[in-house]
């Protein structure tokens, strides 16, 4: 069965008005895009949804449309929770299990403050060194990057940089000045080798999406859904110090399951937007899913490779470094792979995201 995304929106993104929750953006993101196809919420019977601010989202999402679904599912996996919620639902619509589905995030990690908005679990045998997390966790992978592939702080500086190129055609991106290598590498450090403009932003916002099979989307006149072509995640560890190693991630597993699905490969992508908490990862990311060899991924973001004018237009909207980062930025991430097929002529967009301190990734390939 063809399964499609029928409707995408965000909800109200940067700093949002005093008082507005988590639930609220949830519920004004799907709101948004059920009207983009012509349902309501009456319509939605799969309710799929996460927040470190909401351990039952997808209930409170319920609540807060009044609908009652007979799928729910609250799964967190981090930062790609969104694309794990887009496997997930895809199989439900498959089963049968629902017939349309509701994809929705919502973060005001901004409003309140990131220790308000996200509990850390520390682990045992971490806690007695206080790392602060988790920004030490990425900047021990940057440095084992460096150690092992000769990565410079250039080339990590090489992806803020590009990320800034795209924000700076996006009205809606939350900085648009100028940004050069240099004033990433003359940013204050923050946990070396990463400094300020090595970490995502932080604001509030969410989004949603609404899923159908492709059958029932041209029954209701809904011509220009997006096709989940392959999707598939994985995970490794829960916490940094037993990461297998510091410089391969899951994401060569749920890559190669995605594209194997899909009967694609790298060459085949159009665009694609890798998680970009920190610099290092879509350095991590363009190896583990073989757009480059293990140690190429520094080269290739410095070569403009990822910016506006490149072979591989990556992070379009201006990523999590540039545009919007609220909390867990899967969901804007797919958000923008849609708008690319819909709008800028994409044939296959790839989306990746990543959870935790390198812990769970998520790979989706859509098509036209």
């Amino acid at each position: 069965m063809s399964v499609v995304i029928a409707g995408a929106a965000e909800s109200d993104l940067g700093q949002v008005a005093p008082g507005t929750t988590p639930e609220d953006l949830m519920a004004q993101a799907s709101l948004r895009a059920l009207a983009a196809c012509g349902l309501t919420p009456a319509d939605v019977d799969g309710l799929f949804a996460a927040s470190t601010q909401l351990p039952w989202a997808s209930v409170s999402l319920g609540q807060a449309l009044r609908t009652r679904p007979r799928y729910s599912d609250s799964t967190q996996l981090g930062g790609g929770s969104a694309l794990a919620h887009l496997h997930h639902a895809r199989t439900a619509i498959a089963a049968g299990a629902c017939d349309v589905a509701l994809i929705a995030y919502g973060s005001t990690q901004r409003s309140v403050g990131r220790a308000a908005a996200s509990v850390q679990e520390r682990d045992l045998y971490e806690a007695p060194y206080r790392p602060p997390l988790p920004i030490a966790a990425y900047a021990l992978a940057a440095a084992r990057h460096m150690h092992e592939f000769g990565t410079t702080p250039k080339q990590l500086a090489a992806v803020a940089v590009s990320a800034r190129a795209w924000a700076q055609g996006n009205e809606r991106a939350w900085v648009r000045e100028e940004l050069t290598v240099d004033d990433v590498l003359a940013a204050p450090r923050v946990c070396d080798p990463l400094g300020v403009r090595d970490c995502c932003l932080v604001t509030d916002g969410g989004g949603a999406l609404v899923l159908m099979a492709e059958e029932r989307a041209h029954a209701l006149g809904l011509t220009e859904g997006v096709r989940v072509l392959g999707v598939a995640e994985a995970h490794s560890h829960r916490h940094i110090t037993a990461m297998p190693s510091l410089v391969h991630t899951a994401a060569s597993e749920s890559g190669a399951r995605a594209f194997a699905e899909a009967g694609l490969g790298v060459g085949d992508v159009d665009s694609a937007q890798l998680y970009d908490a920190f610099t290092i990862t879509p350095i991590l990311f363009l190896e583990d899913l073989g757009f480059c060899a293990k140690g190429d991924g520094g080269p290739l973001a410095e070569s403009g490779a990822l910016a506006p004018g490149g072979v591989l237009p990556t992070n379009t909207n201006g990523g999590g470094l540039s545009y919007q980062h609220p909390g867990m930025n899967g969901m804007l991430m797919l958000i923008e792979a849609v708008r690319r097929l819909r709008e800028e002529g994409d044939e296959v967009a790839l989306v990746h995201g990543n959870g935790g301190v390198l812990s769970t990734q998520c790979t989706a390939i859509l098509g036209r």
